[in-house]
């Protein structure tokens, strides 16, 4: 499977604002957003007037790098938000919002959506008593999400849980911190993301 091996710091760079990549590190001092808030590179500093395709393709580029996910994927998820009732921009978002590996990011499990879709991945969280493994499945209202019983001593879980408090929980979950369980209470809606996200400049993009 393709994915993104550079520096997930660079790519904050590029899109000028902070994507919280790398978990708690995002938090603090070292980030690179506060010591270079300038596009990596020997043009990084120049000052070009950017095009209309431009600023779409930035948006595009700043809300899959959020969620992790590649092109081909991303595209695929837009033609599915095109089809579903309602506006696309929005409900492109609401199924991003609703991965699985989100999700446990969301509740407090993992410090950032890369190490909790390794997480996922790894087998660590079962759904409505279930195993799954998948970190593009998509939870629905009602559905429990816990740390299964044998990854309940897992260090990454443990730390990343003692530093959530700070990072939110948006009200879409409620979580039991002491029996490790997140339960879906409703659908994400648009007002959840808490990202500045323009999803009409995505719809645009498409559109041409």
């Amino acid at each position: 499977m393709a994915r993104y091996t550079d520096a997930v710091c660079k790519l904050c760079r590029r899109e000028g604002t902070k994507l919280y990549l790398k978990g708690e590190r995002c938090y603090k001092d070292k980030c690179a957003m506060e010591k270079k808030a300038y596009a990596p590179g020997q043009h990084g500093q120049s000052r070009k007037k950017p095009t209309d395709y431009g600023i779409q393709l930035r948006e595009k580029q700043k809300t899959k790098r959020i969620y992790g996910i590649l092109e081909k994927q991303f595209r695929l998820y837009y033609k599915k938000a095109h089809n579903m009732d309602g506006i696309a921009g929005e409900n492109l978002l609401v199924l991003l919002e609703s991965r699985l590996d989100n999700m446990v990011y969301r509740a407090g499990f993992a410090t950032s959506r890369a190490q909790a879709r390794q997480l996922v991945n790894h087998s660590h969280f079962i759904v409505d008593g279930k195993k799954v493994n998948i970190p593009s499945y998509l939870v629905k209202a009602g559905q429990v999400v816990e740390v299964r019983e044998k990854s309940r001593g897992n260090a990454q879980i443990k730390a990343s849980l003692e530093t959530s408090d700070g990072r939110g929980t948006p009200e879409w979950l409620v979580v039991d911190k002491g029996t490790l369980k997140a339960t879906v209470n409703r659908e994400p809606q648009r007002s959840d993301i808490g990202y500045e996200i323009s999803e009409n400049l995505i719809v645009e993009l498409y559109s041409r």
